[in-house]
């Protein structure tokens, strides 16, 4: 088996939050555990509802924030601990492209420099071998020549995120953290942008941790799938295995809510109420106060990922449930 670009076991991410004046500090779980691998040339999507955790995790595989527990190990070097220079050529080894591509461009540097930061910062190039990169990989992301010396603002949305896609390369990583990359762009610019990743990752080899609420973006981009809520992983595994077959009632609920493409009516899987809050997460399934299935053992006894048809799974009844249909009656799935 291929070594992975990135290997998380149990990675988890608490804070410590003080609700009050007086009250003593109370511990947010934003990710509670996750396990996954992705191995270059591949796409993992994390998936799941605004809360849910996915930013999180994003920063930490980025080295921007550091676990609470569990382990991370990124080109086969233990990430959590490494220190002093060990952790500076690490942190050459994953770059991030942000959301906002209008706040994550230095408006007062033009594009060449912008482009040329990474390089300056971290290896001992010439000016002029920087700048022959830099314009090399301006070309690779679809953009002119003369366009290296203007400013951000001169630069539609799929300009700028294009610029951004370019200065995470300058450093040949070998994986990229996008989050939600595309979801402040036009719908055509977004095509535009996930053809770039998607030519930019056959040409390279670079993996990339995609983080997205958007179904329909993860399926055209991903490779392998994870579904998160309240940080913990309610279905993972290959793209089409989840997405022609959902197992468990919060993937089968998303996708539910994804218009469809092919004119085809789909029965509608409304959730009810909201996400609970990760401070007082359910005692059993965390998706328990809101699927549609629950049963006493739900409210009580969390359920742990099992393998279960090419794709792990946490849901006691997920065999029964997953061919109840998604609107299917809980009381004809479980007895």
């Amino acid at each position: 088996m291929t070594a992975p670009v990135v290997a998380a076991r149990g990675l988890r991410r608490d804070y410590e939050v003080r609700c009050g004046v007086s009250r003593e500090p109370a511990r947010l779980t934003a990710v509670g555990g996750l396990s996954f691998r992705v191995e270059a040339g591949r796409t993992l999507a994390v998936v799941g509802e605004s809360g849910c955790g996915k930013s999180t995790l994003a920063r930490m595989v980025a080295l921007i924030e550091k676990p609470s527990a569990g382990t991370l190990e990124l080109v086969g070097t233990d990430a959590v601990n490494a220190a002093g220079a060990a952790q500076h050529a690490l942190r050459k080894t994953v770059q991030m492209v942000f959301q906002n591509p209008y706040s994550s461009l230095n408006p007062r540097k033009k594009i060449g420099a912008i482009l040329e930061a990474p390089l300056a910062i971290n290896t001992t190039l010439a000016p002029g071998k920087r700048e022959e990169r830099a314009r090399a990989m301006l070309a690779k992301v679809g953009l002119r020549p003369e366009q290296y010396e203007r400013y951000p603002h001169m630069f539609s949305g799929g300009q700028r995120q294009r610029i951004a896609i370019a200065r995470a390369l300058m450093l040949e990583p070998a994986l990229v953290v996008a989050d939600e990359p595309v979801s402040a762009l036009d719908v055509s610019v977004q095509a535009q942008v996930l053809n770039l990743l998607a030519d930019l990752q056959g040409e390279l080899g670079v993996a990339y941790l995609f983080i997205s609420h958007d179904l329909a973006v993860v399926r055209y981009i991903a490779h392998d799938v994870l579904v998160m809520y309240v940080g913990l992983a309610m279905e993972q595994g290959p793209k089409e295995r989840v997405f022609a077959h959902p197992l468990h009632p919060y993937t089968q609920a998303l996708l539910a809510s994804t218009p469809a493409l092919d004119g085809v009516c789909k029965k509608r899987n409304v959730l009810a109420g909201e996400l609970p809050s990760p401070l007082h997460p359910p005692a059993g399934c965390v998706f328990s106060t809101r699927c549609p299935h629950a049963v006493a053992r739900c409210h009580s006894e969390r359920p742990l990922l099992r393998p279960l048809e090419g794709r792990e799974v946490a849901c006691h009844f997920a065999e029964k449930i997953a061919y109840s249909g998604p609107a299917g009656n809980a009381g004809d799935a479980l007895h």
